[in-house]
């Protein structure tokens, strides 16, 4: 460690504030992502304009998690396996930003359904699949301050799971549209939101990989094959 041990305690201390960021940042997108579900089934609007307005607070964290990260680096100097702790911070800070993007998509779109025929189900398919999201962040954040890889690695085999959810969905609105013309509309609005939750997980099984390579020093070797049929890269932009 450092041979200065008021720097190795003064940098211990920095990073715990960092962390105490991250965990509040972390709790605001899993609010996002909840209030944006419900807005859906609860036809919503005012909660949904609420999300959306609330992704400039999880923009700012994000930016303060840099800016503290960077401050950081440059004050305290820190050692290689230091320096991995203050790296995966960006990553994990950046992440939770996309997350908190795909949510407040989501309510835009539930903003246009409220006014469209309602589809039989189609909300409350997504709120099974947004949960299973929900819980997958939450355990991730807890793997996180824990250094738990074992945790980590549960939430990433947990994507699979949401994949095969979207590919349910994505056939259960394709019969919809096909059984009613006038679901067309809504059923795309409905599939793109499933495409945003898929993307989330993705990013939550991004984040375990950065704890798993946080805690052993490597990244996961082995690339998990994608259930999902229908995909695009995971790094592609949300989709407005």
């Amino acid at each position: 460690m450092h041979s200065n041990p008021h720097i190795s305690a003064a940098f211990d201390r920095d990073l715990e504030a960092i962390q105490a960021l991250i965990m509040k940042m972390g709790g605001q997108v899993e609010e996002a992502v909840a209030a944006a579900a419900r807005a859906l089934v609860e036809q919503d609007a005012d909660l949904a304009a609420q999300v959306r307005a609330g992704d400039r607070v999880i923009d700012e964290m994000e930016h303060r998690v840099n800016e503290e990260a960077a401050r950081l680096i440059a004050l305290r100097q820190p050692i290689a396996s230091d320096l991995r702790t203050v790296l995966t911070v960006f990553r994990i800070s950046a992440a939770l930003e996309r997350i908190g993007d795909y949510a407040k998509n989501m309510a835009k779109r539930t903003e246009i359904i409220i006014e469209l025929q309602p589809v039989d189900g189609g909300a409350h398919s997504l709120r099974r699949m947004s949960r299973a999201v929900e819980g997958m962040l939450k355990d991730v954040l807890d793997a996180y301050i824990q250094r738990d890889a074992a945790l980590a690695e549960d939430v990433r085999d947990r994507d699979a799971e949401i994949d095969q959810m979207y590919n349910g969905l994505f056939r259960e609105y394709l019969t919809h549209m096909m059984e009613d013309p006038r679901n067309i509309t809504a059923c795309m609005h409905l599939h793109f939101m499933a495409k945003n939750i898929e993307r989330m997980g993705d990013l939550v099984t991004g984040i375990a990989e950065q704890v798993i390579y946080l805690v052993s020093g490597e990244l996961p070797e082995d690339d998990r094959a994608k259930a999902d049929k229908t995909s695009t890269p995971a790094g592609g932009a949300p989709s407005q």
